[in-house]
């Protein structure tokens, strides 16, 4: 039976993973109109889609720093606080702003993203594959949020301004919560536990094959936020079908995002599944921006399913490939530090190839040569392998079930 600490944690995951991919998924079905009415190149917008990630993987390995001299709780209120701020100063009238608003939104993400998965391995570490699964699905459930609603949401309140501004209520609620439900941290026997280190984890090979994992496919994901509903214009959609088109892609991410740690369970490692979801990936954006429009809709769903695993997986990595939360919190901001920080090019690439003037095929192909790549080191982050310190020092262990 699940105690009332637990279930109230999980409720507070929920709501905090909500926030942490809005700031990004909302902007993309405006990029046409942002364009237009502020001017923007397409690699002033490539930019604009660009920043929140380079801000997040610059300030994820700060995370369990600043959790060391604060506590990860207070850090985690922080980080929702200039959440709110970012959102709410991209959409004010000002030079600039939008730009650094939205710098302000990746650092409260990267923050925030980095903590999480520490927090569950500490507060339920029996379950913490699946609790990642269900944390992914809550991110993904936000980024449909911000894809579905952003047009509409400009219709409603008159500009895209209000509609950008309109989040920060989100984060806000989600701030109360947090700050009066948190849990405590509990006293931990040990008063001096063993100390890895940084560069001893950078000396693992382990670690950069989930960091180049991660970073692939995140780029695939922060690509899809920044520029599918722009490439889906390019090729006869309306902005509202295209928006939509990419909600509809992001809410098929939450079945597969909560699935794909229970298929992983099934087999003796994770190879399997992680080659699996790089695949459907790959199928979508074929269907999506190769194939004839009549594909579009399976498309949409394969791309989701892909992508909502593959991430889901690869946050689940850094619970499997961990022995303690500690190490989850170190491994969770160098990996998520590093990964989003190759993930940023990826935004910023594509805005590029569009003013050089390639099409939506050229771009198509070489997302799928990535994801290639990225099987590659699935094949060596999904072995059964565990980064260990009980020993004094740090070490990477086989073990045969990780979990």
């Amino acid at each position: 039976m699940a105690s009332r600490r637990s279930i109230t944690f999980i409720l507070l995951m929920v709501v905090v993973g909500l926030n942490l991919r809005p700031a990004m998924s909302s902007v993309a079905p405006l990029l046409t109109r942002l364009q237009e009415s502020a001017g923007l190149s397409a690699t002033a917008a490539g930019l604009l889609t660009t920043l929140p990630v380079l801000f997040l993987g610059l300030s994820a390995p700060l995370a369990p720093t600043l959790a060391r001299r604060i506590g990860s709780e207070r850090a985690l209120s922080a980080a929702l606080i200039l959440l709110a701020a970012g959102l709410i100063l991209r959409g004010l009238p000002l030079p600039g702003v939008l730009f650094v608003g939205s710098a302000m939104a990746g650092c409260a993400i990267g923050i925030g993203g980095t903590l999480l998965p520490a927090l569950v391995k500490r507060e339920l570490p029996a379950s913490a594959d699946l609790l990642t699964g269900l944390y992914t699905m809550a991110l993904c459930l936000g980024g449909a949020l911000g894809a579905g609603f952003s047009v509409p949401l400009t219709q409603l309140l008159g500009s895209w301004q209000a509609s950008l501004m309109s989040w920060a209520l989100l984060a806000m609620f989600a701030l109360v919560l947090w700050h009066f439900q948190m849990p405590r941290s509990r006293l931990s026997n040990t008063p001096n536990p063993p100390k890895s280190g940084l560069l001893r984890l950078l000396k693992q090979p382990l670690t950069w094959h989930v960091m180049l994992f991660m970073g692939i496919q995140s780029s695939m994901a922060y690509i899809v936020f920044g520029w599918l509903p722009t490439l889906l214009v390019a090729r006869g959609y309306n902005e509202a079908d295209a928006g939509w088109t990419m909600a509809v892609s992001i809410m098929c991410q939450l079945a597969s995002a909560l699935g794909a740690p229970w298929l992983a369970r099934l087999g003796r490692d994770q190879r399997p599944a992680l080659l699996l979801v790089l695949f459907s990936t790959a199928a979508g954006l074929w269907m999506l921006l190769i194939a004839p429009l009549i594909w579009k809709w399976p498309g949409a769903a394969l791309l989701g399913i892909g992508q909502g695993g593959s991430f889901s997986l690869a946050l689940s990595l850094l619970v499997l490939r961990t022995a303690n939360s500690r190490l989850a919190g170190q491994l969770s901001g160098l990996v998520q530090g590093g990964g989003y920080t190759l993930a940023a090019l990826g935004p910023f690439g594509v805005g590029v190839m569009l003013q050089s003037g390639a099409n939506t095929s050229h771009i198509a192909w070489l997302l799928i040569a990535l994801l290639t790549v990225c099987c590659g080191f699935a094949l060596l982050a999904g072995r059964n392998q565990r980064l260990d310190d009980q020993s004094g020092g740090l070490l990477v262990e086989r073990i045969t079930r990780s979990y």
